[in-house]
This record gives structure tokens, C-alpha cells and sequence, in this order.
């Protein structure tokens, strides 16, 4: 599936839309170059689960979580020097614990992902605010969702 974005009241609009279709045991990798999007679009997605905290990229922290309808743990493994520091933070009681998990640079982690997820690689567009989202995935949560991005 893919989604042609213009700007950020539609990157918003179409974040808050995935937001509120996420369920507990969500995964949603975000890969994309730098600047393209990826903590724009998770704040997005935090305010269709209702996080009414200030969404930041955790580069230095590996991780930040936020409450919501859903807790809401975000990462961000740019900076991640080995798999070991995510073994450290207990990624796996993330994953398939209570929450969403929204990953940036989830490629950096391929070996680590639960089989079942939804990918997300955004891509910039020639002007300044476009932004394309391909949107694939694994699982039956994958085709649920896209079923449900396509009605609308």
C-alpha cells in the first residue's frame, strides 16, 4: 500500500487515523532516511492513541513511553552500536508487552522484530512537504489495519 502525503496537516491526519486503529501488541517500524518524517509521524500516530505529552525523539535514550489509551514505547535505534544495548533495556518485554511499540530506523534491527509488524518506509518527494509512505507487513494486524486505511 502506499500514501502520498502533502504537508503536515496530512501527515498529521493520516497519523492520527493509524493511531486510533492500533491495538495492544502493535508493532510499527518506521524506516526512512534522515529528515523524512519519522518522529513527525510518530507524534501523529501518539495523538490517535491519545498521548497528550510532548513526543520526542529518543536518539540518546533508545527509548521514551507515554500514556495513552495504549502505553505508547518509542524507539529509536540510529545511534544503537550493537543489538546487546537493546538486550539491556529488556526490548522484549516491549514488544510483546502491553503497548505499541513504534521503532525508528527498525531496519537496524531486522533479527530483533517480532515476525508480526507493520512497516513503514517514508520517503521525501521532490517539494519540501511531500512525503510517500509504503506501508507492508506481516501478519493478519498488517492486513487488518490496511484493509481499514483503504476505506478511507
Amino acid at each position: 500500500m502506499e500514501i502520498k502525503l502533502n504537508g503536515l496537516k496530512e501527515t498529521e491526519e493520516f497519523g492520527m487515523k493509524l493511531g486510533n486503529l492500533l491495538k495492544t501488541g502493535d508493532i510499527l517500524c518506521l524506516n526512512g532516511d534522515l529528515g523524512a518524517g519519522k518522529t513527525t509521524l510518530t507524534k501523529s500516530i501518539g495523538l490517535g492513541l491519545g498521548v497528550t505529552d510532548y513526543i520526542t525523539s529518543p536518539t540518546f535514550a533508545l527509548i521514551n513511553e507515554y500514556t495513552g489509551r495504549i502505553p505508547v514505547y518509542h524507539f529509536d535505534v540510529y545511534r544503537l552500536e550493537n543489538v546487546d544495548e537493546l538486550y539491556d533495556l529488556g526490548f522484549d518485554e516491549y514488544f510483546y508487552g502491553n503497548g505499541i511499540s513504534i521503532i525508528e530506523w527498525a531496519e537496524k534491527i531486522e533479527k530483533l522484530l517480532p515476525k508480526e509488524r507493520i512497516v513503514l518506509n517514508i520517503e521525501k518527494g521532490k517539494d519540501i512537504d511531500e512525503r510517500r509512505i509504503i506501508i507492508t507487513g506481516y501478519g493478519n494486524r498488517y492486513v487488518e489495519i490496511t484493509k481499514e486505511l483503504e476505506k478511507n
